[in-house]
């Protein structure tokens, strides 16, 4: 419940804050293969609990 009212606390003035720091810390190779990374891990996940709900 915090994070849900965390991020509506976010203005776009911070989220283009947050993402140009991301920018900078990572560079703009490294962050699609980041997402890809991240996108694997939310597959898996939602496989896994969909395994679980058939069991």
């Amino acid at each position: 419940m915090t994070q849900i009212q965390l991020l509506g606390a976010l203005g776009t003035n911070e989220i283009i804050i947050i993402m140009v720091i991301v920018l900078l810390l990572f560079g703009g190779r490294k962050i699609p293969e980041l997402m890809r990374g991240l996108g694997k891990g939310v597959r898996e996940f939602n496989d896994a609990k969909d395994n679980v709900k058939k069991r």
